[in-house]
């Protein structure tokens, strides 16, 4: 059998490695210095991840009157479910879908503002109306 060639598309032998290792002839400094900055990379890291942000409240405002005279749902509450799977979806792209597959079978039902200015609403309606149409 022949002696197969290997490809190597990066060196591993040659890659530089960082550490926080010191010699036996530092200074007492430098090696505290050194045993401080890995802890403090160990930590950072730990704390890192359990990071937390405030979600402040939003705001409830008056929801915008549709076209078509059905009233529209506030951006913060649920639709109905569909008759497809939408789990995986943010909720203003579920109320989209909504509102675009109730257009489909009457009177269209869209919040124009949120249409303008929410790419999932649109993306939702656009795909509602779409999928509804056709059944």
């Amino acid at each position: 059998m022949a002696p197969r060639e290997m490809i190597e598309f990066y060196s591993v032998h040659r890659m530089p490695i960082v550490s926080f290792a010191v010699s036996s002839r530092s200074t007492p400094y430098a090696r505290s210095l050194a045993h401080l900055l890995a802890v403090a990379a160990v930590f950072g890291t730990l704390f890192a991840g359990c990071a937390t942000t405030a979600v402040a409240p939003r705001p409830e405002a008056p929801p915008a009157p549709a076209e078509g005279g059905a009233p529209s749902r506030p951006s913060n509450v649920e639709p109905p479910p569909p008759n497809v799977n939408l789990s995986g979806f943010p909720l203003p792209y579920r109320q989209g879908y909504a509102d675009g597959c109730a257009s489909a079978a009457g009177s269209e039902r869209k919040d124009t503002t949120r249409f303008a200015a929410d790419g999932n609403y649109r993306t939702g309606w656009q795909d509602g109306l779409a999928i509804c149409r056709k059944k």
